[in-house]
C-alpha cells in the first residue's frame, strides 16, 4: 500500500512539472498589502472581488486593491455578498458593509444594530443566504437574521459546528461527531448520521445529479445514496486518502476542485478523474489553500495561506512554466510521433506527451537548437553544431561537415536531397541508402544564410543586416553561377522570407514584396497595406506543418493570415495576448503546431499552448468610476461625491480620476482610454495606468469621460463625471459687476479728462492755428511784397535802360549837333549858316528834351528829384539837371553835351552844387547823390 502511495505521489510530482496549466494569476501580501491569509471570497453583481483576510475586508476592482479594516482592527473570518451588500462575519461580530456616495465602503454591525448577545470570543466563519434570511455560523451557533424585518433566531449546540453548507436550496451543517443536518424552517434536521459524515470533518457537501458528495478532510470523497455512502473515486481516492482537504468547490462544468493544506488544488472533472494538480511547483504562490471561489467569468479565486491567485479557467491559453531555469529560452518547437520537443538555447529537450513525463534534454544537443522541422516524417534538427536527425527523442543521424545549421528545404524535384542554410553559405545533404549524409558546399557564396527559398534554379537569401541576395545555381547545385544583391530593397532587422499562395514574399517593417523573377521583387499593395492598424509589428513567419497559413505579432495580438475562400484579400485573424506574456526574443518569434487545433508558441522562460477553436469568454465589461479626489496644491486631497455633479472652488483645480475594469484576465491586460471635454474632445492613447491627474485646471465646465478595452473587446459603456470649477473671486458675478462699475466710473473719469485735454488740445490747435494763419498772412504780405519789389525793381531796370537809352541818343543827338554846328561854322555864307546854328541851339537847349528826360527819370526815380529838393531847397532847375545826371552816375564829359556847356563848365558846375550842398571837400558828390 505504501509502495502504491509512492507511486502515485511520484506521478502527480512529475504531473505537476510537466503540466500546461491555465494562466495564473499570483497576488502577494505587498500587492494587496494586508496579511498573508485570506479565508473566504465572494463577488459583487459589478463583478468586483471581495476577500476575508486576516487585516480587513479586501477589495479588488480589476486595477487597484483595497483594504477595509475592522472598527476593532479584528480578523474578517468570512465574506458573503447579497445584493449590494457586502457581509462579513469576524470576531465577536458580524454585519454589513455599503458604500458612501464616495465610492468607499463603510461597516455596519448587525450584531450592535439588533444587539445580540454573542458569546465570548465567537468567530464567524460561514455566511449563507437563503429565502430572504442571512445566516453567520460559528462554532458554536448558527445566527440566521431577516434582512428586511431585522427579525433574529439563534440555532446553538453543545458539539462544535465545524462547517455549513447551501446546496441547491437547501442550508446543511455537520455537528462534529453526530453527523449532517439540515436547517427546516429555523430548525436544524440530523439527515444523516452515517460514520463517515460522524468520524470525518466534512469540507464541502457538493451535488452529483440528485445525490450528493461529502468531500472529507482526509478520507476522500464519498457518494450519497439514501443514507449509505461509497468513494466517489477509485484510483484517485488512494491519492485523496494521503491528502489534508481543506476547501473545495464544485465549478459550473460540474468538475470540483480542491484545496489542500500542503498540495495546492486538486482539479477532478464531475467524473473524478485527475485533471491536474497546480501547486507552488508549478504556478501557485503557496500550498496551502484556505477558500475557493468561481467568479462569473469562471475565474477560480484561491485564497492562500500566503497570498492570492486567480486562474483563468475558461482561457484558451494554457501555460508551462520553466521554473529552474533548466529548458531556457525557446526558439523551435515541434511535435512529432508521440512526443514534443523543444529547442532552447541549452539544447533539444523532449517528453512523451501520453505519459505527461517531464522534459529531458538529449546529452549530445546541449548548445543552441535554432530549428526543427519534418521532412517526409523524419525530424531534422538545425543546431549550432550542425545538424541531426531525431527519432523517438534519441539521435538518429549527425551531420557536422558545416558550422551552425539555420533552416531546410527539400528539393522539390528530388526528395533526396536536401538545401540547408549554415553560417557560411549552403549546403547540399543527400539521402544514401537510407542514410542522409552530407553532400557538397554550393561554391560561389558565404554569406550566412538564415532566411532562404529556392525557387527553380533561383535561390533568394536574406541577411537581416546585409540585405536581400539573388543567387542563380547550377543544375547539378554544386556552385553558385550568378549573385545579385537585391538594390531596391532595404535590408531590415526582423526581416523574412515567406510563401503564400504559391508565391515567394520578402517582408520588412516598411511593407511586403512579391518575388518576380532573378533580383527583381516588387512592393505587394495588399500585403503591406494589410497591418496599417497595428504596431509592434514583429517577424512574418510561417510554420512547418502549415504552408497556408502565416503567423506575425504586432501590439497585444498574435495575427494569422491565411487564404480566404470569398475574397481576394487574405484573412486576417487575431488572438489577443499580452506581449509582456508572449515574451519571446525579437527575430526568433515561433509558433508550432503540436494537434488539430493547438498550437504552442515558445518564449524567454516558457511556452504556450493554445486553441484557435476555443474562444475566451465574451463578456460585457463595464468600467467605473471608483473614486474622484480633488485638492489645493501642497494640501490633502478630498473625495469627491460619485452620484452627482459638483461645483469646486477654483483652488480645488488639481482632479483626480481611479476607474478600473473588473477583468482578471492575465493574458489580456486592461486598457484605458479618457477625454476631458470642456478641456479636450480628443480620447487619449490607450494605456493601462487606471488613474488620471489632471493638474490646474482652468475654470469653466467638464464632463470626464472613460472606457476600457480587454484584448480587442471595448467596453459597452462609458463611464462620465461632469463637474464645474468656479470662477475664482475676482471673476465672480459679484465682482465683475464692481467692474463693470469701476470700469464706468473710470470711463467717466477718463472722459472728462479727455474732454478736458480735448478742449485744452482744441485751443492750442486753435491759437496754433491763428498763428499760423497770421505766419502765412504775414509770409503772404511779404512774398506780395517781395513781389511788388520785384516787380518795381524790374520796373526800375527797365526804365533805367529806358533813360540811358534816352540819355544816351540825346549825348549822341547832341555831339553830332555840335559837330555840325563847328562843321557849319566854317561855312562862309552868315546868314544861312546863322539861321542853322540857331536851329541847332534851340535844337540843343530844347526844353522838351528836358522834360521827357525828367520824364523818364521820375518814372525811374520818381522820389530822387522831390527828396533832393526837401534836402536842398535852394537847387535850381540846372542844378536838378547836374543831380539828375550825377544820380545816373554819368561822367562830367557826359554831361557837358547834355547841357549843352563844355567840359570845364561842367566842373564848375559840380563844384558850385558841391557848395550849395555844403559837401565836405572830401566827400564824393557822384557818391552821395547816388547813396540818397
Amino acid at each position: 500500500m505504501k509502495r502504491i502511495l509512492l507511486l502515485f505521489c511520484i506521478v502527480i510530482s512529475f504531473n505537476s512539472l510537466a503540466q500546461e496549466h491555465a494562466p495564473i494569476i499570483t497576488y502577494s501580501s505587498k500587492d494587496y498589502n494586508a496579511h498573508n491569509q485570506n479565508w473566504s471570497i465572494s463577488q459583487t453583481s459589478n463583478n468586483y472581488i471581495y476577500i476575508a483576510n486576516n487585516a480587513g475586508l479586501l477589495e479588488f476592482n480589476g486595477a487597484e486593491w483595497n483594504l477595509f479594516e475592522m472598527y476593532d482592527s479584528s480578523i474578517v473570518r468570512s465574506v458573503k455578498v447579497v445584493g449590494d451588500k457586502v457581509f462579513t462575519g469576524s470576531f465577536m461580530d458580524f454585519g454589513v458593509w455599503e458604500k458612501n456616495e464616495f465610492g468607499t465602503l463603510f461597516y455596519s454591525s448587525l450584531v450592535k444594530m439588533l444587539n445580540l448577545d454573542i458569546l465570548e470570543d465567537e468567530q464567524f466563519w460561514s455566511i449563507n443566504e437563503l429565502d430572504g434570511w442571512l445566516l453567520f455560523q460559528s462554532l458554536s451557533r448558527i445566527y440566521l437574521i431577516n434582512i428586511d424585518t431585522k427579525e433574529s433566531r439563534v440555532i446553538s449546540s453543545e458539539s462544535p459546528i465545524t462547517k455549513m453548507f447551501k446546496v441547491r436550496e437547501d442550508i446543511y451543517f455537520q455537528k462534529r461527531g453526530e453527523g449532517i443536518f439540515k436547517i427546516e424552517n429555523g430548525t436544524p434536521k440530523l439527515v444523516y448520521n452515517n460514520s463517515i459524515v460522524k468520524d470525518n470533518e466534512i469540507i464541502s457537501v457538493l451535488e452529483l445529479d440528485s445525490n450528493l458528495l461529502f468531500v472529507t478532510n482526509k478520507s476522500g470523497i464519498y457518494k450519497q445514496n439514501n443514507n449509505s455512502f461509497s468513494p466517489f473515486i477509485n484510483q484517485n481516492q488512494i491519492i485523496l486518502n494521503n491528502i489534508n482537504i481543506y476547501s473545495a468547490i464544485q465549478l459550473e462544468d460540474k468538475s470540483i476542485v480542491l484545496g489542500t493544506i500542503s498540495k495546492g488544488i486538486m482539479h477532478l472533472d464531475k467524473n473524478g478523474n485527475l485533471i491536474q494538480n497546480v501547486n507552488h511547483n508549478n504556478g501557485l504562490s503557496n500550498n496551502t489553500v484556505l477558500s475557493l471561489f468561481e467568479d462569473k467569468y469562471n475565474n477560480l479565486w484561491i485564497g492562500l495561506d500566503n497570498g492570492v491567485n486567480c486562474i483563468n479557467l475558461a482561457s484558451r491559453f494554457r501555460i508551462y512554466t520553466d521554473n529552474n531555469g533548466t529548458i531556457g529560452t525557446i526558439y523551435t518547437s515541434i511535435s512529432h510521433k508521440d512526443y514534443l520537443y523543444l529547442g532552447t538555447n541549452q539544447g533539444l529537450f523532449y517528453r512523451d506527451r501520453k505519459k505527461g513525463e517531464k522534459f529531458s534534454l538529449i546529452n549530445e544537443t546541449k548548445g543552441q537548437v535554432w530549428t526543427l522541422k519534418n521532412i517526409n516524417g523524419e525530424l531534422f534538427c538545425g543546431h549550432n553544431n550542425g545538424t541531426y536527425i531525431i527519432d523517438n527523442g534519441k539521435i538518429e543521424t549527425f551531420i557536422g561537415n558545416e558550422d551552425g545549421s539555420w533552416d531546410f528545404q527539400l528539393i522539390e524535384d528530388n526528395p533526396n536531397l536536401i538545401l540547408q542554410g549554415n553560417y557560411k553559405g549552403l549546403s547540399i545533404i543527400e539521402k544514401q541508402n537510407n542514410t542522409w549524409k552530407y553532400r557538397n558546399k554550393l561554391e560561389g557564396f558565404d554569406i550566412s544564410s538564415r532566411f532562404f527559398k529556392k525557387v527553380n534554379n533561383v535561390i533568394i537569401v536574406n541577411h537581416e543586416f546585409k540585405g536581400l541576395y539573388s543567387l542563380k545555381v547550377d543544375e547539378q547545385l554544386t556552385e553558385i553561377k550568378q549573385v545579385e544583391f537585391v538594390e531596391n530593397i532595404k535590408n531590415a532587422y526582423g526581416s523574412s522570407l515567406f510563401e503564400f499562395s504559391n508565391n515567394l514574399y520578402y517582408s520588412n517593417l516598411e511593407g511586403v514584396y512579391k518575388f518576380l523573377s532573378f533580383n527583381k521583387f516588387e512592393k505587394d499593395s495588399i500585403f503591406s497595406s494589410f497591418f496599417k492598424d497595428y504596431s509592434s509589428l514583429t517577424t512574418m513567419f510561417e510554420i512547418n506543418e502549415e504552408s497556408d497559413k502565416l503567423w506575425r505579432y504586432a501590439d497585444d495580438n498574435l495575427l494569422i493570415i491565411s487564404p480566404s475562400s470569398v475574397s481576394v484579400l487574405p484573412q486576417l485573424d487575431s488572438i489577443p495576448i499580452s506581449k509582456n506574456i508572449r515574451n519571446a526574443v525579437a527575430g526568433f518569434e515561433n509558433v508550432s503546431k503540436i494537434s488539430k487545433n493547438e498550437y504552442l508558441m515558445g518564449n524567454s522562460n516558457s511556452y504556450i499552448v493554445f486553441n484557435t477553436l476555443k474562444e475566451d469568454l465574451k463578456t460585457d465589461f463595464e468600467i467605473q468610476i471608483n473614486a474622484i479626489q480633488a485638492h489645493k496644491i501642497d494640501q490633502p486631497k478630498t473625495y469627491l461625491k460619485l452620484s452627482e455633479n459638483i461645483n469646486l472652488n477654483n483652488k480645488h483645480n488639481n482632479i483626480e480620476f481611479s476607474y478600473s475594469l473588473p477583468n482578471y484576465n492575465k493574458l489580456k491586460p486592461n486598457e484605458y482610454q479618457y477625454q476631458l471635454l470642456g478641456l479636450s474632445d480628443k480620447w487619449s492613447n490607450w494605456e493601462e495606468k487606471p488613474i488620471h491627474f489632471f493638474e490646474n485646471l482652468p475654470n469653466g465646465n467638464y464632463t470626464f469621460n472613460v472606457r476600457g478595452k480587454i484584448g480587442d473587446q471595448i467596453t459597452t459603456n462609458i463611464a462620465t463625471y461632469s463637474f464645474t470649477i468656479d470662477k475664482p473671486w475676482f471673476l465672480s458675478n459679484i465682482a465683475i459687476a464692481l467692474y463693470v462699475i469701476g470700469l464706468i466710473v473710470m470711463l467717466l473719469i477718463f472722459h472728462s479728462i479727455y474732454n478736458s485735454y480735448y478742449k485744452k488740445q482744441k485751443k492750442e490747435l486753435i491759437v496754433k492755428a491763428q498763428k499760423e494763419l497770421k505766419h502765412k498772412e504775414l509770409k503772404n504780405k511779404q512774398e506780395l511784397t517781395s513781389l511788388k519789389n520785384e516787380k518795381l525793381k524790374q520796373d526800375f531796370e527797365n526804365k533805367s535802360r529806358e533813360l540811358a537809352i534816352s540819355t544816351m541818343s540825346l549825348i549822341k543827338k547832341n555831339e553830332f549837333l555840335n559837330n555840325i554846328k563847328k562843321e557849319l561854322v566854317k561855312i562862309d555864307n552868315e546868314n544861312t549858316l546863322k539861321h542853322i546854328v540857331r536851329t541847332i541851339d534851340n535844337n540843343l537847349n530844347n526844353t522838351d528834351d528836358w522834360k521827357l528826360f525828367e520824364e523818364a527819370f521820375n518814372n525811374a526815380d520818381k522820389d530822387f528829384l522831390n527828396k533832393i529838393k526837401d534836402i536842398h531847397p535852394k537847387l535850381t532847375p540846372n542844378d536838378l539837371k547836374l543831380c539828375a545826371y550825377l544820380r545816373l552816375n554819368l561822367s562830367s564829359k557826359e554831361i557837358a553835351p547834355l547841357l549843352n556847356i563844355s567840359h570845364r563848365s561842367v566842373e564848375v558846375k559840380r563844384y558850385r552844387l558841391r557848395k550849395k550842398m555844403n559837401l565836405p571837400h572830401e566827400s564824393s558828390l557822384t557818391k552821395y547823390i547816388l547813396e540818397l
